[in-house]
């Protein structure tokens, strides 16, 4: 299977690597790659020392950043939401490439095994067996959704969501994953007890994503645009970017249940004391879990 994509490429300084690559990655990109934006010039400079000794820096001044993407509207999406967040003031967008064919899904195969997000539940690519201590398995292949279980947001809700107990799901009749993306939280939370799901997105890639996954995992969810979502939910889960999670907080509020929970996930752990505080007049959120420089936030609704 061959399949034509796109690189979108941005020249970012070298203190800002990490989070610019963390964000394309939860911007839905299948892959990133870091290169010296100076090379063959002047201004090279190698990043290794002499033998036995430490290197010199950590990366270069100005990095390119490389980020595969399935077509030229994801990329284009990922440039717009990326330019916009507060730590994009330095960072250059390059432009967009068309990528060579090449097999795209054998490549994407041979990277990825399967994750534990405990000892007992595991998201397992369609080509792997099953781990054999694992109990709850999510069918799931890494670079052919929007969000698989390997970075920390993604793991931090879902390590939540695998520590309910029987008892918690019980309690929580309905369930919303709002910005589902790949339904990766929601079909967790399917397979781990809860009895009535919702999962919405505003990309109609997203639902349609969503809507196969569930359905290749045996589990059932009530899945489309934001508009699905209704009333109220014992708990409410968001994994996006902090500045959305702002302007969704009356919205994703007044979809919390009395006595519901709110988890959000999407945000650096220096973002976290001001999303609480956007929080604030309708719940008091705390941390989580903690992962990589990222957080999960939970509140419950009083």
């Amino acid at each position: 299977m061959s399949t034509a994509l796109v690189e979108l490429g941005l020249i970012c300084p070298q203190e800002r690597v990490e989070l610019v690559s963390d964000a394309l990655m939860e911007l839905e990109a299948l892959s990133v790659t870091v290169e010296d934006a100076d090379a063959d010039s002047p201004d090279e400079h190698a990043l290794f020392g002499e033998p036995g000794m430490p290197a010199p820096r950590t990366g270069w001044e100005r990095s390119v950043l490389k980020a595969l993407f399935p077509d030229p509207s994801a990329a284009q999406e990922a440039a717009t939401l990326l330019m916009a967040q507060h730590f994009a003031q330095d960072l250059h967008v390059q432009g967009l490439v068309t990528v060579d064919e090449q097999d795209w899904v054998r490549i994407t195969q041979s990277q990825f095994a399967p994750v534990p997000i405990t000892d007992r539940f595991w998201i397992v690519p369609s080509w792997h067996e099953t781990p054999p201590q694992a109990r709850t398995v999510m069918r799931l292949d890494p670079g052919l959704a929007f969000g698989t279980g390997t970075h920390p947001t993604t793991r931090m809700c879902l390590r939540w969501l695998a520590q309910q107990g029987p008892a918690a799901w019980a309690s929580v009749p309905r369930v919303l994953d709002y910005g589902c993306g790949s339904g990766i939280l929601a079909i967790a939370a399917g397979l781990l007890g809860a009895p009535s799901i919702d999962a919405v997105d505003i990309d109609p890639a997203a639902v349609t994503a969503t809507t196969q996954n569930a359905t290749a995992n045996g589990v059932v969810l009530q899945v489309g645009l934001p508009d699905l979502a209704q009333g109220q939910y014992g708990l409410v889960v968001a994994n996006i970017l902090a500045t959305p999670l702002k302007l969704l907080a009356p919205l994703l509020c007044q979809h919390v249940a009395p006595g519901g929970r709110l988890l959000l996930a999407g945000l650096l752990e220096r973002q976290a004391e001001e999303l609480a505080a956007v929080y604030a007049p309708w719940l008091s959120l705390s941390v989580a879990d903690q992962q990589e420089g990222w957080v999960l936030l939970s509140g419950r609704c009083d």
